[in-house]
């Protein structure tokens, strides 16, 4: 249910004509964006069109009021699609919709986990990745649309991005992509052009979605065959929903309730299923159009998506079944050039920022694009940029070695300067100059750790071998300067570790 303060949102908006408009028109936008894309993902899960639209339409209306993130839109996606593909083609749609319930469940306990504390560890780079590789694939989509069709959709595209570029720079009264899908529509029927429509793209529903129970038998060996792709779909849903959500936070310049976006998604999909749609999650390319393309910033905006989808679909099928897909496309066109952060290639950038965060975004996006998969795009990006920094880390642990008279004793000093860990105590072992230091000249080894904190078991096992070097040249080494978590850490481990030389 919604809290006080959106409450409160809620009211403020219907009662200033204004922003009521924009988010009435910014949800019919992404309605008529919405169309296209969830027939399109439906083919790809191998399901009929109108279990796709249902699905768009349900995860809509639920997602505005559970979810964490005002205007953000959720409904049918492609990710999602690929990932419940496998079980529509080898079950069918009962074990389909059992799956998106079962998805919805595990949503719903992996926000109760605690799983968006692990969006901190998502660096800007990988973020940046991910929107770029969205943008693209968001091009990228539309290309079919644009080969072995009549020529006439070409100049109906490069209108329709002449509106939604032009317009804004003279009104922003309306929607420039409402005014290029409207004006588009009425042009290519009025001039009875023949050219793709939306009608091409499959049957619209022409009744309302009913509740739909999955005829599956209740057994451990079902929930054997649908658990891993649940998970998956789980997994593929939050990420993308989390970072959409992220995104539109940087954009509107807002926070948003991160655990209950993802528990929000999981009871999203189990309306759904229950409701005979194939589930889904958050859509970065509606979500532009919503935000960024028409201005929309409420709950609002996201509920009228949904409703306005249903009537569009239901009602005025045979209206909405004349829009060109070249309106369509050039809305799309537009929605993915504001989306792509064109300020993260430019050559100046390019020359500032250290290698690494580069290699990491680019990386990135290359495993997005070559497996149409955000989730292990994203996965890999992360991954990435641990390593690198586990790399550069490591350089900065440094061992400095001094002499000097303690108390008539000729003290060897190793000041060790850096944060210890596997990668950068690796070569703790051969800093030191156990010859040296066992010579007469030499009476005590003192290693220095003021400036470092000891991380892992790896970097006390490397004391350790440090320690049983010296033992073995006959001396003992004296650690000092170590902080109560080391100093902790070493009690607790040194000497139950296998050194090694």
């Amino acid at each position: 249910m919604p809290t006080p303060e959106q409450l409160q949102s809620l009211r403020a908006t219907l009662r200033s004509p204004g922003r009521l408009k924009t988010e009435a028109l910014a949800g019919l936008v992404v309605a008529l964006a919405l169309i296209p894309e969830a027939i399109a993902f439906s083919v790809i899960a191998g399901v009929d069109p109108r279990i796709g639209l249902f699905a768009s339409f349900t995860m809509g209306v639920t997602i505005a009021f559970v979810g964490g993130r005002p205007a953000m839109i959720s409904a049918a996606t492609g990710a999602v699609a690929l990932v419940i593909a496998p079980v529509m083609k080898n079950y069918g749609l009962d074990y389909l919709i059992a799956t998106v319930i079962l998805a919805g469940v595990f949503q719903i306990l992996l926000a109760l986990g605690g799983v968006t504390r692990l969006m901190r560890f998502i660096p800007r780079s990988v973020m940046v990745g991910f929107v770029n590789a969205l943008a693209i694939l968001v091009f990228m989509a539309q290309l079919p649309e644009l080969f072995d069709v009549p020529w006439m959709v070409y100049p109906i595209v490069a209108a329709g991005l002449l509106i939604v570029v032009g317009l804004p720079r003279i009104t922003t009264a309306v929607p420039a992509p409402l005014v290029a899908i409207v004006a588009l529509t009425l042009f290519t029927v009025m001039a009875n052009v023949d050219v793709p429509t939306v009608r091409d793209k499959g049957e619209l529903p022409e009744s309302l979605p009913g509740f739909f129970l999955p005829q599956v038998p209740l057994t451990f060996e079902t929930f054997q065959i649908i658990a891993p792709f649940a998970l998956s779909m789980a997994l593929v849903g939050l990420l993308e929903s989390l970072m959409t959500a992220k995104l539109v936070d940087d954009i509107t310049d807002t926070r948003s309730d991160k655990t209950r976006e993802s528990w929000g998604q999981g009871v999203a999909n189990i309306v759904t299923g229950l409701l005979g749609g194939m589930g889904g999650c958050a859509v970065i390319g509606q979500t532009m159009i919503n935000v960024k393309g028409s201005g929309a910033r409420t709950r609002l905006s996201t509920f009228l998506a949904g409703a306005f989808l249903l009537v569009l679909v239901v009602l005025l099928g045979d209206v909405v079944g004349l829009i060109p897909m070249a309106a369509l496309v050039a809305v799309m066109i537009f929605i993915s050039a504001i989306t792509f952060d064109w300020h993260s290639i430019m050559p100046g950038t390019l020359r500032r920022l250290p290698k690494s965060e580069t290699g990491v975004m680019l990386t990135t996006v290359a495993v997005v694009l070559a497996t149409h998969n955000l989730a292990i795009g994203v996965g890999i990006g992360v991954l990435t940029a641990m390593v690198l920094f586990a790399r550069r880390v490591a350089h900065f642990a440094t061992v400095k070695r001094s002499e000097r008279r303690i108390d008539g004793q000729t003290v060897a000093t190793y000041t060790v300067n850096g944060e210890l860990f596997f990668a950068s105590s690796n070569d703790l072992y051969t800093q030191f100059d156990y010859a040296k230091d066992s010579s007469e000249g030499i009476d005590r080894v003192v290693i220095d750790l003021h400036a470092s904190h000891l991380w892992d078991a790896s970097t006390i096992a490397a004391l350790d071998s440090v320690t049983e070097k010296y033992r073995r040249h006959g001396r003992e080494v004296e650690f000092i300067g170590l902080n109560t978590a080391s100093e902790e850490m070493r009690e607790r481990l040194a000497g139950k570790l296998a050194a090694a030389d």
